[in-house]
């Protein structure tokens, strides 16, 4: 799974280690990578899911580790965010958030699914956002690329029915992680307080209960909302 160093792809890591899977762990930080896998049983696969080559690595590397050909589950949760209305933003940023938000899972998919789809069975959990369906004024870039990620979720849900690999995308509301230390509220006064926001934890339970559906289930979007 990627963007498992921190936040919400380290909780659903935990979780799903916690529950018996041996989990892949990816992220681009090393030594944040490997203290986390070290901590969970994990193990880390260092690697920048926006660049191809190293994406494209990735399954050699996967199947040097874990000795099996393809993961039984592939959880896209690496992440970037920030805040700047569209007159602000720059193209660097916008760049950023395309390249990790939706570069990344297609990069992913694309180097797993094919031997996932021969063999016919697993699942792959993308991390949407509520700003994927719900417009947001200073979310110009992040919006971008988490409703281009809900189209390619939709269009995967298509193309991959009747074919024993399921997929599911879950779009959470705003999540209490270490995010938001480096967001200035003042300049975003809108913004939830972190207590009333979701706990990653919650998140992971999602994740989680989507994969663990009995074979003939699908669930093909989870919206998470602070109650």
């Amino acid at each position: 799974m990627t963007g498992a160093s921190r936040g919400i792809g380290l909780a659903i890591a935990r979780r799903l280690a916690a529950s018996g899977v041996r989990v892949a762990m990816v992220a681009r930080g090393g030594a944040a990578l490997g203290e986390a896998a070290e901590r969970i049983g994990g193990v880390a696969l260092a690697a920048d899911v926006s660049r191809r080559q190293q994406v494209e690595r990735l399954p050699s590397r996967f199947r040097s580790v874990m000795d099996t050909v393809s993961p039984d589950y592939i959880v896209n949760a690496a992440g970037a965010f920030s805040l700047a209305l569209l007159a602000e933003t720059t193209a660097d940023e916008f760049e950023r958030a395309i390249g990790v938000n939706l570069r990344g899972p297609f990069l992913v998919i694309r180097a797993f699914l094919p031997a996932m789809l021969e063999r016919g069975s697993g699942h792959i959990v993308t991390l949407g956002s509520i700003a994927g369906r719900q417009a947001m004024t200073s979310n110009g870039a992040y919006s971008a690329s988490k409703f281009g990620v809900r189209g390619l979720h939709s269009v995967l849900d298509l193309e991959l029915k009747g074919t024993g690999v399921r997929s599911t995308l879950v779009e959470p509301a705003a999540t209490d992680t270490s995010l938001w230390e480096a967001v200035d509220r003042d300049a975003n006064p809108g913004l939830p307080p972190r207590a009333a926001m979701l706990d990653a934890d919650a998140v992971a339970d999602a994740v989680h209960f989507a994969i663990t559906r009995p074979a003939g289930t699908g669930i093909h979007a989870i919206a998470l909302e602070h109650a």
